[in-house]
């Protein structure tokens, strides 16, 4: 066969997997998840094209994140990333460690996000990274938010709506008023932790139109956790519930998740039966997803019902749960003990990505990660 023939050959192939991903597009798009997973998985198994591979895994990575199966994520993502790898092209691999750090932000893993974003950010000068920058500072933002390092929480968000402004990116605009809006709230700013959130609902009744109405349910969810704070219950309620039927059109069970924590304190603060119940189912979608922080968030606030409700033994329990759940998350120098961010005092990342205080490290003078050498030792041996 001559080099034509296969040139034929091969263009042929690459048409037949771009119009598979574009059926399963479809199909996704029409609430039809399963059957566009299906689609996929195929053109996955069967495509020898890396360029039809990368998009493929693309969107299988953004569908299981919307579903919130997070390991999946990962692992879609992780494949991203060989076949980046493989082609050598600066562009894809841009792509690819963005989606390796928003998998391990989802799974909470925030100092992998971090170095992620790192990696992705002094990738300059390629098409892609340019355009993926504002989306990478706001990935970042929200891990140090999780790691409770405010300022440079701060500095992200503020990086990425400059993206936003710079390339009139909208949709990037409407997801950075939303994570700060819940930026205010960890730091009980509720004023401006309310106008974010209104601001990025703004966005959504001028310019989407044609936007997926998670962007609409994510901007409600922000404002009911704001009027919520605020002690506007009515006004919380109605958001929450405008959110959550959303979700459940959609199959978007992290946010069917936060929703029903929402729904929890709303009946908390009414002295509602109800307040456990939305919080049994929350803690069954945190469990599913693998979302360590947000079972930490369903424990405490379990334990605040407990208490007022003076159930000891019940109380003991999440207690337990949630000391669990902060060690699982590893938000505290191992060397000193103190929570991770509580501080304003300079990090160190080694490079197995466990991260302590500088002043412990050099007062230390420890070679090697101490926590990579407990997790070694064997019992009997320490």
């Amino acid at each position: 066969m001559n080099t034509f023939m296969w040139l034929f050959i091969a263009e042929m192939g690459q048409d037949q997997t771009k119009q598979q991903i574009e059926k399963g597009l479809r199909l996704y798009q029409s609430n039809q998840t399963e059957q566009a997973l299906h689609v996929w998985v195929r053109v996955l198994e069967k495509t020898s094209d890396p360029g039809g591979k990368f998009r493929v895994l693309g969107c299988l990575i953004t569908a299981h994140s919307e579903m919130g199966k997070y390991k999946e994520m990962l692992k879609y993502a992780l494949a991203q990333i060989d076949t980046a790898r493989e082609m050598e092209d600066p562009d894809y691999l841009a792509e690819g460690y963005l989606n390796l750090a928003r998998s391990n932000e989802k799974l909470c893993d925030f100092q992998k996000t971090i170095s992620y974003c790192k990696t992705c950010l002094n990738m300059q000068g390629t098409t892609v990274s340019l355009q993926l920058n504002g989306q990478v500072c706001l990935s970042m933002g929200n891990a140090f938010l999780g790691l409770s390092i405010f300022q440079k929480a701060l500095e992200s968000y503020e990086k990425a709506l400059h993206y936003a402004h710079n390339n009139d990116d909208k949709m990037l605009e409407c997801r950075v008023c939303c994570s700060l809006g819940n930026f205010y709230v960890q730091l009980k700013d509720y004023e401006k932790a309310l106008f974010f959130p209104c601001k990025a609902a703004e966005l959504v009744n001028d310019y989407g139109k044609g936007w997926s109405l998670k962007y609409r349910a994510m901007s409600q969810y922000h404002m009911a956790v704001a009027y919520r704070k605020l002690d506007r219950l009515p006004d919380a309620m109605e958001c929450c519930e405008e959110s959550m039927k959303i979700a459940l059109q959609h199959g978007d069970r992290p946010l069917q998740a936060l929703c029903l924590l929402n729904f929890a304190d709303i009946h908390r603060c009414r002295n509602d039966i109800e307040a456990l119940e939305s919080l049994q189912r929350a803690q069954e979608l945190a469990d599913e997803a693998g979302n360590k922080l947000f079972s930490l968030k369903v424990h405490c606030l379990s334990e605040r019902i407990f208490r007022n409700q003076e159930k000891q033994e019940e109380l003991r329990e999440q207690v337990v749960k949630f000391l669990q759940c902060v060690e699982e998350l590893e938000l505290y120098c191992a060397l000193c003990g103190e929570s991770i961010g509580e501080r304003n005092q300079q990090l160190q990342a080694l490079p197995c990505s466990h991260i302590f205080h500088l002043k412990c490290l050099q007062s230390c003078g420890t070679k090697g990660c101490s926590k990579c050498c407990r997790s070694s030792m064997k019992p009997g041996f320490v």
